[in-house]
């Protein structure tokens, strides 16, 4: 059984038993096709429509899709994941982004990303001046943009939170 999440609101039970297709135990009647430039053509309960994908993250199991306008955002979790976030073991919030710390004393330069801002890793995120040197600090990894707690100009300790990410 896979549980479907959709737009953070709405969660549904969807199992397949040998072809047929059961939404919250009851039965769907649905087929589906790729067409070019990313888009699905769904048939489900007799009604037609033509979805276009927006984005596949493979990794954190989620799909955007928008159907007749309005972008509909699912997250998918297998049997594993439900059983690991039933212990306690929810790996998404195990994968919790470090905040952005000074690796020195500088004065802050240039903030080079907003709040609420997709990043991904190698992206620059400040530049920091030290030494009467200019450095591009740099994301780990993948992650939102959830609040920068320093302004141009200002100067800053070593360890100092510079960026929260989530």
């Amino acid at each position: 059984m896979l549980q479907v999440t959709v737009n953070e609101k709405n969660t549904f039970s969807v199992v397949n038993e040998e072809g047929n297709l059961y939404i919250n135990d009851v039965p769907a009647i649905w087929d589906s096709e790729w067409q070019a430039n990313s888009l699905i053509s769904i048939l489900y309960n007799n009604k037609s429509y033509t979805a276009l994908v927006e984005s596949i993250d493979k990794k954190n199991k989620e799909i955007s899709l928008r159907i007749n306008g309005r972008v509909y955002k699912t997250n998918i979790k297998e049997p594993i994941d439900q059983l690991l976030t039933s212990m306690g073991m929810d790996l998404k919030a195990m994968q919790k982004a470090e905040p952005v710390k000074a690796p020195m004393p500088g004065m802050v330069l240039k903030v080079l990303v907003t709040p609420g801002q997709q990043i991904n890793k190698g992206d620059g995120l400040l530049v920091l001046e030290a030494m009467k040197m200019e450095n591009i600090l740099k994301a780990a990894g993948s992650a939102t943009v959830k609040a920068i707690k320093v302004t141009e100009r200002t100067a800053v300790e070593k360890g100092a939170i510079l960026i929260e990410l989530e």
